[in-house]
């Protein structure tokens, strides 16, 4: 089988299109080696067994010349950020709406692409759900609307239950939660998911998207401050600058390693068997504030977080992936723990330099947002 996995020089391609010539796939990768994660430069770690073809996913001619021959689409390429999404909303857009788009355009006006390709995966994200669930004493599972400003101006910073009032626990996010998009990153990554399931069910192509939790692991640059906040913070503390926390530091996430995410890919690359949306994630909460200390005492650091009870208006609370779906349905359960996977990704960094921009990114976030 011939596999084209765009974004192939990335974080989480790379890893993938490694696992699959290990599994004997002939791989293709497709990547325009973004100037802001890579320099225009092609890392040195990209596969060599594996066809490269430099590009952009936003030329539709170069599509029909990459998905010619293929026999599998894994689409990890696009923007990645949040933060950045909000003040350049058209480049995320373009390229992670449009970009899809015009794959399944190519492929709508090409019979033969449409023959021979049996199977795509594309990459969605938690962002698509916003806030996460919740569970409240008196009604059971909620999914409240973010947290206003009025109540994050108090230093309010859990949950409400919408019904009653009452402060609601954290639960697993399933799949059946609704969205909210509260950023454009998140909006662009429904986009990409929501074009998949529909051009899947109207083409007779099996379509998985998959909805990624915080991925973290070697090869994650530590010099783009847009990317998550293992490495920003992992890129603070090498250069002795104190992690920056938001609210109380008690807030939570769900941590899933790079190789973990790989072997989901290759998983529903071999398992899946209907179009459909799944979390890929651990399941396992830990608190930002957490994130931080772990980092710093694996690299015997004395720097210290830096809690500054401020705010950035729509972050959520909490979220953490219910991962039933995915276990039931292609058996995934993930191999690696945090802090195995943390020492892989400080082993890695020790290779790198890291340049710490965070600063520079919340100078650009308060010049638009305040």
């Amino acid at each position: 089988m011939r596999v084209l996995v765009t974004g192939g020089a990335g974080f989480i391609g790379s890893h993938t299109a490694d696992l699959l010539v290990s599994k004997g796939f002939k791989v293709r990768i497709f990547d325009n080696l973004e100037p802001q994660v890579h320099g225009n430069m092609k890392p040195e770690y990209v596969n060599t067994e594996a066809e490269f073809v430099c590009g952009d996913i936003k030329n539709k001619d170069e599509w029909k010349k990459i998905l010619t021959d293929v026999d599998a689409v894994i689409h990890l390429a696009g923007m990645v950020g949040i933060g950045q999404s909000m003040y350049q909303p058209v480049r995320y857009l373009t390229a992670n709406t449009v970009g899809t788009a015009l794959m399944y355009e190519t492929i709508l006006e090409n019979p033969q692409l449409k023959k021979n390709i049996k199977k795509i995966i594309v990459a969605s994200s938690k962002s698509t759900y916003g806030e996460g669930a919740y569970r409240c004493k008196t009604h059971g599972v909620v999914y409240p609307q973010p947290r206003s400003v009025a109540q994050l101006e108090k230093h309010d910073w859990d949950v409400h239950c919408p019904v009653c009032g009452e402060y609601v626990a954290p639960v697993g996010i399933t799949e059946e939660k609704p969205v909210q998009n509260l950023s454009v990153y998140a909006l662009s990554k429904y986009d990409t998911e929501r074009l998949a399931i529909d051009f899947g069910n109207v083409l007779g192509i099996t379509s998985i998207a998959f909805r990624y939790f915080n991925v973290y692991g070697p090869r994650q640059s530590l010099n783009n401050p847009y990317t998550g906040v293992a490495a920003i913070f992992l890129s603070r503390i090498k250069n002795n600058n104190p992690p920056i926390i938001f609210e109380d530091g008690r807030q939570t996430r769900d941590f899933i390693f790079v190789e973990d995410i790989a072997r989901a890919n290759l998983i529903a690359l071999e398992k899946a068997e209907k179009t459909d949306v799944y979390n890929v994630g651990t399941g396992i909460p830990i608190s930002i504030g957490g994130i931080a200390d772990m980092l710093i005492d694996l690299l015997g650091s004395e720097v210290k977080p830096k809690i500054t009870q401020s705010f950035r208006p729509g972050d959520n609370r909490h979220d953490f992936a219910d991962i039933t779906k995915i276990s039931k349905e292609m058996g995934f359960r993930p191999k690696w723990n945090l802090k195995q996977g943390f020492a892989e990704l400080i082993k890695w960094s020790e290779t790198q330099k890291a340049v710490d921009k965070f600063d520079q990114a919340e100078k650009e976030r308060i010049k638009y947002f305040g």
